[in-house]
């Protein structure tokens, strides 16, 4: 894979973790946010954002201020080695995985994919993490075109579906 394609076609790649589900245990700031946040640092090389409600919603029981998701945004060269490691080690890791299917790339080029557990990462130990969470991925293109991103993603060895 070379570095300066990936650099040259990614403008950035988001990794984001929704916390809401485990706001409601007992301790969250103390035991499960730290956690989380610790795995989500293995995982991208670097220390996430906290990210808060903007507003209340009764129906979910989420009020305005409260931590709801982590957030890393990585760019240039955390980008590239984590591009790397999505690609060749963690996309094959995952469970009857056959591909990233095509209706993940939206209009404006971005590959959105969602990983249910955050075991498939090498650097994550089952037996030290005692919660499970799972990881949206955004690979946002520079070149803000659907059909070239497709082709783009497909020549950077990203495994997509046939159509």
């Amino acid at each position: 894979m070379d570095k300066k394609k990936i650099k040259a076609f990614l403008e950035k790649i988001v990794v984001d973790a929704g916390v809401g589900r485990l706001s409601q245990t007992p301790n969250f700031e103390e035991k499960a946010l730290a956690q989380v946040s610790r795995d989500l640092a293995l995982i991208t090389g670097q220390k996430p954002q906290v990210r808060k409600a903007k507003k209340s919603i009764a129906g979910f029981k989420v009020r305005e201020g409260q931590i709801v998701g982590l957030r890393v945004t990585l760019r240039s060269d955390k980008m590239v080695d984590f591009f790397g490691r999505l690609i060749t080690i963690v996309l094959p890791r995952v469970r009857d995985f056959n591909g990233l299917d095509l209706r993940n790339i939206d209009q404006g080029g971005a590959l959105n994919a969602g990983i249910r557990e955050q075991f498939v990462f090498p650097e994550i130990a089952p037996e030290e993490s005692p919660v499970s969470f799972s990881l949206g991925i955004a690979l946002v293109p520079r070149r803000k075109n659907r059909a070239q991103a497709l082709q783009t993603f497909r020549t950077l060895g990203v495994p997509l579906k046939k159509q």
